[in-house]
């Protein structure tokens, strides 16, 4: 009789405290690593974009013998909205030109612009 009522059912106070520490340790370890992934993902963004502008550049130019310096010009369709970067052609000109991506403003942890030249090479500045 004496067994009944020292039967063990659940948990003791020690044994779910330390599956809170274990649970807040992996969570510090990991939030930084998911931050640092969420940063590249959107800088993707403007790499991707960057590349369409060099590609509809080079077309413009076989089309019309110069860059534009206007990105209406080359046919580019602004993202609008759900993008995290303004871009720009900075400069252009017969044989040359430079479009850059600029954090718009709206995600504090993109900080770095991101540009590409004539030659397909992508920077940040």
């Amino acid at each position: 009789m004496f067994s009944k009522f020292h039967s063990r059912k659940g948990f003791t106070l020690i044994e779910l405290m330390i599956v809170v520490v274990i649970i807040g340790i992996l969570a510090a370890l990991a939030i930084p690593r998911f931050m640092q992934a969420t940063v590249k993902a959107k800088e993707s963004e403007s790499k991707t974009i960057l590349k369409q502008i060099y590609t509809l550049e080079r077309t413009y130019r076989q089309a019309e013998g110069a860059y534009s310096a206007n990105l209406a010009d080359i046919g580019f369709d602004d993202p609008g909205v759900n993008s995290k970067y303004d871009y720009a052609i900075t400069a252009a000109a017969a044989n040359t030109f430079t479009a850059t991506a600029t954090p718009d403003g709206t995600d504090a942890d993109l900080t770095v612009t991101w540009q590409i030249d004539q030659d397909g090479t992508i920077s940040h500045l």
